[in-house]
Parts: structure tokens; C-alpha cells; sequence
């Protein structure tokens, strides 16, 4: 996949900056659809962003940066997929340690049963047990308020507070709303993470994936290269940039904060670790987030198993931007310029400073897609006339 370049550019019609979802969806899309030649570059020595996966020394299939858990509503956005992959059925599902016992998270009535023995037998009971808790806040505008409005203070000290301090680096009444805005809280049993329609995992790994969606006579790809280094050593027509906004404009402004995370993979002698796919510590005492244990996500079988432990930190790669109002406003002013910028296509995480689940990638990169067949139909029909 990594031929040598030429003395001589070779012209492309697109250069794309990053492998992940956004960069590797358009480059199939820009080549199987309109015929358009490709090269696609990340500064990483592999393609698959974050979601990167790859077997270890002992066999077992990790995500060499932390879980990645696919989930999604969108039939479009699976139909997608499914021409690279097939699926393994998976539903994840996570315990959190509190008070030195695992009840689920979310929250749901098995929780609530464990933690206070309420024996709540309905969902109804459920609601009315969490609307006794509830503290309500007359004007939520930070994380902490809307918790605590929801399901009170002591259930927001035993499972986000903490938490959300070593994630963030800052108290819940720091962040925006919007943080735990979408956290559900449920009256039922549903043990489950997630509630999409949709939940599997690719059933050979996302690397197998991504080489599969990138395996195009028009695609060229180079790893380990950085945008900067090769930007004036090929000839292209359009530039499409899933990087860091901020990156691509020299830091004008100054830095978008990100927090970032170190991971500590671990391969033990032994069958299985813990019960379920995940379970996160929210005591601040315990200086990492959660452990992930990936058999539960593969199925793979094993007599060893691989566990991968959290540390939030403030140095590293950009994996989640800080929610606070003057960092969007930052965002906002180099937005602008990107707007301003017409021979470039800003789309991804990075280039959008907002958090976004894998299927949202996708769905954006084919959105844009959408938008880019649309330009040149309307160009073509022009020079018609």
C-alpha cells in the first residue's frame, strides 16, 4: 500500500490529511463514485485513527487507543459499513466500582436496588424513588446542575463527580452543560450502555475494515507522513483536512484545549479479568478512569486475556475538546477563517473541535460527500450550457 514516491509530483485529485472514519470514508467515496484519484496521508504509522486495532504478542485482538464500541441508529451509516466488514453482535455493557461493589451504569433500578437495598420492583417505583432524590436547580447551565437536578447530590458524588474531575481536569460546575447532558438515568433493568438499534463490532477488527474500504487502485496511501513535510512535494487539486483547526492555521489564536489519555495495555495469565467489557472507577482516589477488558468485544477465546487502564491527561494527542464557552469561542475564530478558506475541506473531530461517536464520522463524511457530488454536478452542468 506504501509505494516510494516519485522524483517527478504526481498529481491527485485529492490530498486527505488523517485515516480515520472522516479522512478514509471520503477517500472511498472520491474514488469509487467520482472516479477521482487519492492520496491520503496520517502523521500515525497505520491507518484507523483512534479506532485502530491490531493483535498483541499473546494473539488477543486490542484497541491500541482504548475501546471503541460501535453503536448507531442510522440504517444508512450500517449499509455503509457493510461493504467492508461483517458484523459480530456485541452489547456493551459497564459496571462502575462504588462503595467496593459493582452495580451497572447507568444508572437503572438494579443500581438503585444495590446501592440503597430500596427494592424498587417497577419503573415506576423506579421514577418516583428518583424524583425524591432529585435536587431541583432553577437555572442549569453547568454538568453539575443538571446531575444533580436529575437524580441529586449524593448519587452525582458517588458516580460523576469524581469521575469527571480526572476525565476533564476541572469540577463538573467548570463544564458545560451539554457534558452530561445526554448521561441517561434509567427506571428499568436495561443493563446496557447503549440503546442504539444498532450494536456489533466489526467482526475481523476496524483495521481489517479500514484496509478493505481503502483497497482502490486510485487510493494511494502513505502512513507515518506529516501534511507539513509532503504538502509541497505532490500536486493536487483539493485539499480535504481532518487534523487539528487549530494545527492547520499555525495556532493564529493560540491552542484549542483537548484532554488527552495514556493507556496501559496489560496482558495477563488468565482466562478473564472482570465481568463485563468495562467497568469505571469514579473514586478520585483511583488515579485511572476504567478498565477494558477486549475479549468481551472480540469473543475471541483465549487462555490469557488483555485489559487496557485509563489515565486522563492534560499532555498527549487531542482525543476530546474542553467544553467551557471560551474555548468554542476560540473555535468559532477559526471557523471563520476555514470558512474563508475555499480550496480546503475541513470535516472530522479535529477540524470541527467537537466529540463525535464513530457512526457521527461517518455520517458527516458522507454528508460532505453529498455535498461535494452536488458541487460537481452543478459545475458540470454549467460548463454544458
Amino acid at each position: 500500500m506504501n509505494a516510494p514516491f516519485r522524483a517527478e509530483k504526481r498529481h491527485y485529485d485529492y490530498l486527505i490529511v488523517g485515516a480515520g472514519f472522516a479522512g478514509s470514508v471520503l477517500a472511498e467515496r472520491l474514488a469509487s463514485q467520482h472516479g477521482a484519484s487519492v492520496l491520503l496521508i496520517d502523521r500515525r504509522p497505520h491507518v484507523g485513527g483512534n479506532a485502530y486495532d491490531e493483535p498483541n504478542e499473546a494473539g488477543i485482538l486490542y484497541h491500541k487507543y482504548g475501546p471503541h464500541i460501535f453503536h448507531t441508529n442510522s440504517e444508512q451509516v450500517v449499509d455503509y459499513l457493510s461493504q467492508f466488514t461483517e458484523w459480530r453482535p456485541y452489547e456493551h455493557r459497564v459496571l462502575a466500582y462504588v462503595r467496593q461493589q459493582l452495580v451497572p451504569i447507568p444508572i437503572n433500578r438494579t443500581t438503585l436496588n444495590l446501592l440503597f437495598d430500596a427494592r424498587l420492583e417497577t419503573d415506576d417505583e423506579a421514577a418516583s424513588y428518583l424524583a425524591s432524590r432529585a435536587e431541583p436547580v432553577e437555572d442549569i447551565e453547568t454538568s453539575e446542575d443538571v446531575v444533580i437536578n436529575a437524580v441529586g447530590r449524593e448519587l452525582y458524588e458517588l458516580f460523576f463527580r469524581g469521575y469527571t474531575r480526572k476525565q476533564w481536569g476541572l469540577d463538573p460546575s467548570e463544564l458545560d452543560k451539554s457534558v452530561t447532558a445526554r448521561i441517561p438515568t434509567r427506571t428499568n433493568t436495561d443493563d446496557r450502555y447503549f440503546a442504539d438499534t444498532f450494536q456489533a463490532m466489526p467482526k475481523h477488527g476496524y483495521t481489517r475494515m479500514f484496509e478493505k474500504m481503502l483497497d482502490h487502485r486510485l487510493i494511494e496511501v502513505r502512513t507515518g507522513v506529516d501534511y507539513r513535510d509532503i504538502r509541497d512535494q505532490v500536486d493536487f487539486g483539493h485539499l480535504i483536512y481532518t487534523g487539528p483547526i487549530d494545527e492547520y492555521f499555525d495556532h493564529r489564536f493560540g491552542k484549542l484545549p483537548y484532554r488527552s489519555l495514556k493507556f496501559d495495555h496489560q496482558t495477563l495469565e488468565q482466562e478473564q479479568f472482570q465481568q463485563t467489557g468495562t467497568v469505571n472507577y469514579p473514586c478520585e482516589e483511583v488515579p485511572f478512569t476504567r478498565i477494558s477488558e477486549y475479549k468481551h468485544l472480540t469473543g475471541q477465546q483465549s487462555p490469557v486475556t488483555t485489559v487496557t487502564y485509563e489515565y486522563p491527561s492534560a499532555e498527549g494527542d487531542p482525543y476530546y475538546p474542553i467544553p467551557r464557552a471560551e474555548n468554542q469561542e476560540l473555535f468559532k475564530r477559526y471557523e471563520a477563517l476555514a470558512d474563508a478558506t475555499d480550496d480546503v475541506t475541513f470535516v472530522g473531530r479535529l477540524a470541527t473541535y467537537r466529540y463525535y461517536n464513530m457512526d457521527q464520522i461517518v455520517g458527516q463524511a458522507l454528508a460532505t460527500f453529498r455535498r461535494m457530488h452536488q458541487r460537481v454536478r452543478l459545475s458540470t452542468a454549467v460548463a454544458a450550457e
